[in-house]
């Protein structure tokens, strides 16, 4: 049977990111040192071709759709916006520390209580999750087989969790700056169990050793003559 990749990838570093702030629904710019990285990435590395490009609608998500892939024009989806951190915005943990509301939402006791000002857990997960699945439905539909979703680090944490196999919580799932995971989608997996496979970073960087040696059950020693597989 057909099978299809997805591929989602988090925006290029912002100056947000570089302060530790919550950044959400602020619309913000790509750093020009973000950028150069996607540029030096591909140059090294390689995203994987697509024949088609969803994103978010805040710029950040854009400028990355289009600058690793600047033959495809974005489709712009409002549901793949980052969490609405309300009154949080632009605040970091530690201005936050001592603010009760904040460290509820940490806690994720009350996932239905929204942010003061901003959205709840719940219905961020219900809004990304919805989303995702109407893009599901149109590669199955349109038979697209490779698929781009540019769009933020707590999107992709969040679809991962509801939606990877092998399963994880949200926090395994964090992601570089310009990176994210490749997912491969299998129609009856789907049907049967509304997961898709998890095979590989993207784009796909090269394992270091520790990483590597944890892949085996038995690994060459370093005082062997043999090779590294």
């Amino acid at each position: 049977m057909k099978t299809y990749q997805i591929h989602l990838i988090r925006h290029a570093t912002t100056e947000g990111n570089l302060a530790g702030q919550y950044i959400g629904h602020t619309d913000i710019d790509a750093t020009e040192d973000g950028l150069r990285q996607i540029d030096e990435m591909k140059a090294e590395y390689g995203y994987p071709e697509v024949d088609a490009v969803f994103s978010s609608p805040l710029k950040r998500c854009l400028q990355t759709a289009k600058r690793i892939f600047p033959d495809k024009e974005p489709i712009v989806m409002e549901g793949l916006s980052e969490y609405d951190f309300g009154e949080f915005e632009g605040k970091t943990a530690d201005e936050l520390k001592d603010e009760e509301a904040f460290q509820t939402w940490l806690a994720g006791t009350h996932p239905e209580t929204p942010l003061p000002f901003g959205e709840s857990q719940i219905a961020f997960n219900t809004r990304i999750c919805e989303t995702f699945m109407q893009i599901v439905n149109g590669i199955l539909q349109s038979g697209v087989k490779s698929t781009a979703i540019v769009t933020h680090g707590g999107v992709i944490m969040a679809l991962m969790a509801a939606f990877a196999m092998p399963e994880a919580p949200m926090h395994e799932w964090l992601t570089p700056n310009a990176c994210g995971y490749t997912l491969r989608l299998d129609p009856s997996l789907f049907l049967k169990s509304g997961k898709l496979e998890a095979f590989a970073e993207c784009p796909a960087l090269p394992l270091t050793e520790a990483e590597e040696r944890a892949l085996w059950d038995w690994y060459p020693s370093d005082d062997l003559d043999v090779p590294h597989f």
